[in-house]
This record gives structure tokens, sequence and C-alpha cells, in this order.
């Protein structure tokens, strides 16, 4: 795999039409150098020296980079509330964390929400990974203000992460399993980008039940069309095992709930509210078990 020519062509997706007035839009936005970065629930950015017609600039090239997702950010006043409280799992996940001086990749990185909260243990790095040219535009805008020479940004998917053999201390991958169709391959190419010995963190979809088997929606779960395969967390143990992981470890269970993930004047159409059955909040429209996500963490052998 030459990596570098992926990365390459890739780069070239910001030119697209529909994300070219983004990119200029980006372009023309004030530098701003005395500035306070706070990486807390919210990640915050101010500073005194902000004109309110600065802070108009920055807050309608944000609005044309809706849905945001992941969150929430406040830049210079202009909070954006994401569709995701997504401190929820950072602070869940915070506990286990021990990134200092490490290098660690998020891969599914959405805009580095993630990211930027984990600069507060001063890795070597930090490389994200996700294929939206969306994704990537939000990253850049916050990242114009945070101004990290530790992040990097590629716009590729887990399929790619083979392309850094033995590279990477701690890998996370949250919330990009169930997209996979082939969950087994998935987790090889996490392994393969992991030093022997590093860690993986990741999060999925699941459901309850002792034996190892998985629910295949027939269509769409919750509403997402391209949710594959939904684990018991013993069929879960036993991919990790097959992709050449140990030391299986669950860290949480948490059933999502709508004070994490809701609609939001900053994204476009549904969130969960509109994915659960009406009647029965422990079941999905289509009739499946609501969604619950396992935390494990496990190790390349």
């Amino acid at each position: 795999m030459d990596i570098d020519k992926i990365i390459e062509e890739r780069r070239s997706w910001l030119g697209w039409k529909n994300i070219a007035p983004l990119r200029e839009a980006l372009k023309k936005l004030p530098r701003i150098d005395d500035v306070e970065v706070l990486l807390d629930d919210t990640v915050t950015i101010r500073s005194d020296s902000v004109t309110s017609a600065q802070r108009e600039q920055i807050e309608t090239a944000a609005r044309m980079m809706i849905p945001w997702r992941k969150g929430p950010f406040d830049l210079f006043g202009i909070f954006i509330d994401s569709e995701w409280r997504s401190f929820k799992k950072y602070n869940l996940l915070r506990p286990y964390m021990d990134l200092e001086g490490k290098r660690v990749a998020d891969v599914g990185c959405n805009n580095g929400y993630y990211m930027f909260r984990m600069l507060e243990f001063r890795p070597h790095s930090i490389m994200g990974v996700d294929p939206s040219p969306l994704f990537r535009t939000q990253f850049d805008l916050i990242n114009l203000y945070v101004k990290s020479r530790l992040l990097r940004y590629e716009m590729l998917g887990i399929e790619h992460m083979r392309g850094f053999a033995d590279m990477f201390d701690t890998v996370f991958c949250l919330g990009v399993l169930y997209h996979r169709s082939d969950p087994i391959a998935a987790l090889k190419s996490l392994k393969q980008c992991l030093k022997r010995g590093g860690e993986l963190f990741l999060d999925t979809f699941m459901i309850d039940g002792e034996e190892p088997v998985c629910l295949v929606p027939e269509s769409t779960y919750s509403k997402i069309s391209n949710v594959h395969f939904v684990p018991t967390i013993s069929a879960l143990e036993n991919w990790c095992k097959k992709a050449g992981f140990e030391g299986f470890e669950v860290l949480e269970i948490v059933k999502t709930e709508k004070e994490e993930q809701r609609k939001t004047e900053w994204i476009a159409g549904e969130s969960l509210d509109a994915f659960l059955d009406p009647h029965n909040s422990a079941l999905t429209v289509e009739g499946y078990p609501a969604p619950k996500r396992v935390y494990i963490k496990t190790y390349r052998k």
C-alpha cells in the first residue's frame, strides 16, 4: 500500500464542488494570535481582541459547516451545540487513558473533538483519521485558533491503517466498527498500525446475551443504513482474538440517552429521539434493542 499516494489523492477532495465554498470561507477567516484555549467539556477558544465583525464572520463560516456531530465548541462566544455531547464519552474513557509522550491515533475522529481534549495528556502526537472533507474542514476551523502542531488529520479510512505499520502506542476507534461489513478485517488493520503491546480503545453497539452471536439488521438500525453487525460482548471478544489482540477488558457499558445525543440548531435532520420507538424507548423504530455501547481496551500481541 502506497499510503503517501493515497493521502495526496484524498487531500484533493478538499477541492470538491460542495466543499470548495467552505474552504474559501475558512481561508478568509481572521488570524487571531492572542487566544486562550480551554480543553474542558466545551473546547473553548477566547480572546479579548476579537471584534464583533470578526465574530460574525467566524459564525457564518461555522454555520456553513453544519452538521456538527461532535463537540461542543465555543469559538469566541459562539457556542457550537453539537448533536453529541461528546464530553460524556470522553469523560467516561478519561480515567483509563495514559497518553503522555505517546503516539496516538483516533480512527473515525470526526471533527477532532477527542483529539483536542487529549492534548491535556501531553502526547508525542495525535493523528486523526476520517474520510469526510466536511469534518476535516471543521477540524481546520478549530485548529486555526488552537494552533496545535501535535495534531495531524488525514482523510483516510480504517482500511488504510495498515499503511502505518507499527507506528502507534495507542489507537482509539470509537463508534466505527459497526459500520464495517468485515469487522475482523477492520480490527486487523488497527492491529497492524499498533506497536507490539500497543493498546486499542474501542466502542461499538452491542446486544445483551452470553452466546457469541450478532444482530444483523435487515435494512437499518436506529435509522442508520450502514450498521452491519451488532455483537454480544463475547462475540466482540472473539473478533478481537481472531484479529490478533489479547487482554480483552470491558471498561464500561452504557445505553445511549437523549441527553447525550439530541437535535440542536447546529445539525441538519433527525437525532436519537426520532430513532427510537415512540411508545417504547427500549426499542429502535425498527423494533431492535435500543442502542447500547460497550467500551473495551485490548492489546496487540
